[in-house]
């Protein structure tokens, strides 16, 4: 199996739900596009999806770089804490903004992790 592509598959449908998940507070909360302010509790699923694209931009290419010089379990195992993270981050952040802390460091720190393979692999292979 390849682990890598899954888990990276895995962190795009993850994104397209969350994005879902907007069109979803948008109706209910009516707030009409193209605002992307208005009702708090929309504001909130937004704001997870908006950084759920901010760390994908960091995660994606580390994920594959650090793939070419580290097994590959290794590297999918990392991203799975990622996507774990992702979900925490967003079921915390829809109840209460200021509780989304362990799911920030779960996203966060294995973004930093593979962004370290990556560049150890490259400098030193």
């Amino acid at each position: 199996m390849h682990y890598v592509e899954l888990v990276a598959m895995l962190v795009v449908l993850q994104y397209l739900y969350f994005i879902v998940q907007v069109g979803r507070a948008r109706g209910r909360f009516g707030v009409k596009a193209p605002a992307v302010t208005g009702h708090e509790n929309f504001e909130r699923a937004y704001r997870v999806q908006m950084n759920t694209l901010e760390l994908m931009v960091a995660l994606l290419p580390a994920l594959f770089v650090a793939a070419r010089f580290w097994p590959a379990q290794w590297v999918a195992a990392i991203g799975a804490v990622y996507l774990v993270g992702r979900f925490i981050y967003w079921r915390a952040y829809i109840r209460a903004p200021a509780s989304r802390g362990l799911g920030f460091g779960l996203s966060m720190l294995p973004v930093i992790a593979l962004l370290v393979m990556a560049l150890i692999g490259a400098v030193t292979r």
